[in-house]
């Protein structure tokens, strides 16, 4: 999957959520949509390696559920730089079942490695 379709389905996803949820997940427009993937993967380039990294013995002994924890601090993160007028969560737990919703849809569109497999 290219940068620019991961894009996408992320801005979608969060444009999903805030239909299938308006109470909890809160985006203004499609552009902001845009913008909020945008700016979470730039988080997720810079600041989610070296929180994985601080994070690895907690990471371990919960057996990788943590990073569930650090994707929804990013989300929050986006957020907060956004303005949380635009684009936004109702809490912490919201924010953590979206990333949990992302990584699911993510894995699920991704076709990474499907056609190394699709012939045996």
């Amino acid at each position: 999957m290219t940068y620019l379709q991961r894009l996408i389905a992320n801005a979608l996803i969060f444009i999903s959520l805030s239909v299938l949820f308006p109470n909890q997940v809160y985006v203004e427009s499609l552009m902001m949509a845009v913008a909020a993937s945008f700016v979470l993967s730039i988080l997720n380039t810079l600041v989610k390696p070296i929180l994985i990294f601080l994070s690895l013995p907690l990471n371990i002994l919960t057996l990788g559920l943590f990073s569930f924890v650090i994707s929804a601090g990013m989300l929050q993160l986006t957020s907060n730089l956004l303005g949380n007028y635009r684009f936004g969560f109702s809490s912490f737990a919201v924010s953590i079942l979206v990333a949990i919703v992302m990584a699911i849809v993510n894995a699920i569109v991704s076709d990474h490695n499907i056609d190394k497999y699709a012939d045996r």
